[in-house]
């Protein structure tokens, strides 16, 4: 029998009878004699109506007393959870985070988890009692409550995982493993039963949604193999999550390495939460670009893909990245107040656009990934506006409403379509 950590977004948990759902979810593993532990979001929606209460409340709040807040959602379904079970006649209580306890470090709203006191959780799981404990919340040195940040839950799971020494940590949402693209835009796309660490973790960066970045960074770090599976499953059939897995995520040594072979691209991501600002006439010279990524630095602003063209005979060049779109109004403001050190003559945005990235360990060892994905939207005439890639990833920007072209083109390009698709 193995150890568990199971993990319900805020889908699963949204209402009372979802929440009765995933006790019968939580309960068939007990039963089948795995000791259990359940991490869980707050329902659906309750995260977003707490901050804006916060909001409400004043536009600078304390972030210490915004954590007290928003992590109240998670202790409802905690609660909520272990009385369920009990109903089920499951042996079953909730953890809090300050009771285990998960020590965090750094600010308020998004700090990192340092350590956890697993010692009392073991001794209970071990005893066949089913632990539950909020997601997205720990405590600070000095004896405050924490948050992780959005989607914290699922690192929150992955590091209780680690602290247990789980066998596995089983992510339930509301999506049945990860695919090659999204199957919402591409009716072929194929499930996957296995995906590298790394390859998650650059899939999840670009726009895959089914995992936080955080937690596959975990653990890869940790070596916590994770499943992804879906909650929302027929109530009348009875499995286990080892009868029909979804998709595990597992370190390379796992994965058969004639898939990898036969595999060069694993999945195609999509992300429109992108902006692009241009500055114009830039001095081409030793130090113009620094000072022009410095204060973004310093604002903690992220810059992703990055175009410097060749210099102009004037000594001018012009300069264009991408940053994340909820940060291009404080960027274009940090741009503007630097203007005069940096030199540029104008500041352009653009929302209307998105990146597209295919990613897959097989680049490591085939060359033309590359030149196929840009062959293959050059004949159906989508521009690239940049490119950026890394050993297992290309990315490339282009115009928002090509999006959907852009991941049925390639999809088909790169031999990923599923044979038996409509």
């Amino acid at each position: 029998m193995a150890r568990i950590v199971m993990k319900f977004g805020g889908t699963s948990m949204a209402g009372t009878e979802r929440i009765r759902r995933v006790a019968q979810i939580v309960k068939q593993q007990a039963d089948a004699g795995h000791e259990v532990a359940v991490v869980v979001s707050a329902m659906a929606g309750d995260t977003d109506r707490l901050v804006n209460f916060c909001r409400e409340a004043s536009s600078l709040y304390d972030p210490a007393e915004y954590d007290v807040v928003v992590s109240s959602g998670e202790q409802v379904t905690s609660g909520l959870l272990a009385i369920a079970l009990q109903s089920l006649g499951a042996k079953a209580r909730s953890w809090l985070g300050w009771q285990m306890p998960v020590r965090t470090m750094e600010a308020h709203s998004k700090a990192r988890i340092d350590t956890i006191d697993a010692e009392k959780l073991v001794a209970a799981m071990t005893s066949g009692e089913i632990a539950i404990i909020p997601g997205f919340q720990g405590i600070s040195e000095d004896g405050r409550i924490t948050t992780l940040g959005r989607g914290g839950s699922d690192t929150s799971a992955v590091a209780i995982a680690a602290a247990v020494k789980a066998d596995r940590c089983d992510i339930y949402t509301d999506v049945d493993g990860v695919y090659t693209t999204d199957p919402r835009i591409v009716t072929r796309a194929r499930k996957l039963k296995k995906v590298t660490f790394e390859e998650m973790l650059d899939l999840a960066s670009v726009g895959t949604k089914v995992l936080q970045s955080r937690s596959v960074g975990l653990a890869m770090k940790e070596g916590v193999r994770i499943q992804v599976l879906s909650s929302f499953t027929d109530e009348t059939t009875e499995w286990t999550a080892d009868d029909l897995p979804g998709t595990m995520i597992v370190g390379e040594e796992e994965m058969e390495i004639e898939d990898m072979e036969r595999q060069l691209i694993t999945g195609i991501a999509h992300d429109k939460n992108e902006a692009k600002i241009t500055l114009t006439r830039v001095p081409d010279k030793p130090g113009a670009v620094a000072d022009i990524f410095a204060p973004l630095a310093d604002a903690a602003i992220n810059v992703d893909m990055i175009i410097q063209n060749v210099g102009r005979e004037k000594g001018e060049t012009d300069v264009t990245f991408t940053v994340p779109n909820v940060d291009l109004d404080h960027a274009m403001q940090v741009l503007e107040g630097a203007q005069a050190k940096i030199g540029f003559n104008r500041l352009i945005p653009d929302t209307n656009v998105a990146k597209i990235s295919v990613v897959g360990v097989g680049m490591k060892s085939h060359a033309g990934i590359a030149a196929t994905m840009f062959k293959a939207l050059a004949d159906r005439g989508v521009n690239i506006q940049a490119i950026t890639t890394s050993e297992i990833k290309v990315s490339v920007l282009i115009e928002e409403d090509y999006t959907e072209l852009a991941l049925r083109v390639l999809h088909t390009a790169y031999g990923l379509d599923a044979e038996d698709a409509a």
